[in-house]
């Protein structure tokens, strides 16, 4: 399986997927604007509260070609972020002591190769940092066998994506072998104590639905991914977060090559919730591309990281 970009599909273009966001496929359903939920809630415009978290997309080189992925990563994508880009990051946290938290992301980050360089460098600085590991760049090549002990020392917080404990539902998400990967680097990041209690190294794992549907309660779910990864794996972990997929990229190519678009459109704009709405991540937090924009509440790219202040 290959990339949106890779493929030619249209909707690797982003002003494509806007267009199809914004209309019905066939001309029979209208979604209602995100802006017009928040007005009725009093809640437009959304602004910051405060910023407390950088987000960094360090690239969108990835080992895997998940088919919900929302930034069409793969291996075939080879945006990665220079030093130079990282450096203005560095420079940012120097300027800003209110920025506490660091989120780095991808693709799969690891394949950055100064990863590891900007993790040291973040550190030096005092935040708390948080990887977005998909799990499998842990034994999909030797020279990241050891990035659970790396995690360790520098007391990194890891999220982890894992679509269900059931070797079906995610390898159908995430391709063949994939769970039985999962499972092996979930046992290495246990075995230096990530998960454990009392040991402090903080394991969370991601769940989002593989079809088109909504997650289900996250405590209940949390409470059975717990029970199940424990009782067949013996593996342990602290929290599950359950998203809601995205429609855009590569889950909006499955929504309309299955039919399923309108139903699922429909399902996200009843689903509304407006104590989430006020509550959403980029109130407290700045997300920065690969290539060094930066983006916030209103969705688009405002400026470079160079130039924030």
């Amino acid at each position: 399986m290959k990339s949106l970009q890779a493929t030619g599909n249209k909707l690797a273009d982003t002003e494509v997927q806007l267009a199809i966001l914004e209309t019905a496929t066939d001309g029979t359903y209208q979604p209602i604007p995100f802006q017009e939920q928040l007005i009725q809630h009093s809640l437009y415009p959304l602004k910051p509260t405060h910023i407390s978290t950088l987000q960094i997309n360090v690239g969108k080189m990835c080992n895997q070609v998940c088919k919900h992925c929302h930034v069409d990563a793969g291996p075939d994508r080879k945006e990665i972020m220079t030093v130079e880009t990282m450096e203005s990051c560095l420079s940012v946290l120097d300027n800003n002591p209110s920025i506490t938290t660091v989120d780095l992301t991808g693709g799969a980050p690891e394949m950055n190769p100064n990863f590891r360089w900007f993790v040291e460098e973040i550190k030096k600085r005092n935040r708390h940092i948080i990887v977005r590991c998909n799990l499998t760049i842990i034994v999909a090549n030797k020279k990241y066998n050891d990035l659970p002990q790396f995690y360790k020392e520098h007391q990194v917080e890891v999220v982890s994506s894992l679509p269900f404990y059931s070797k079906e539902r995610t390898n159908k998400q995430r391709g063949d072998g994939v769970f039985e990967d999962s499972i092996t680097a979930l046992r290495m990041l246990n075995e230096v104590g990530y998960g454990v209690e009392g040991t402090g190294l903080t394991l969370n794992l991601v769940y989002n639905p593989a079809g088109a549907f909504l997650p289900p309660d996250q405590k209940a779910l949390e409470n059975d991914f717990k029970k199940a990864l424990f009782n067949d794996f013996g593996i342990v972990f602290n929290q599950l977060f359950a998203i809601t997929n995205m429609p855009i990229s590569r889950y909006l190519d499955y929504l309309l090559q299955t039919g399923n678009y309108e139903k699922y459109m429909e399902r996200l704009t009843n689903a509304f919730n407006a104590t989430a709405a006020s509550n959403v991540m980029c109130r407290s937090l700045i997300s920065v591309g690969w290539d060094g924009y930066l983006f916030d509440c209103s969705s688009f790219s405002v400026v470079k990281i160079g130039h924030f202040s």
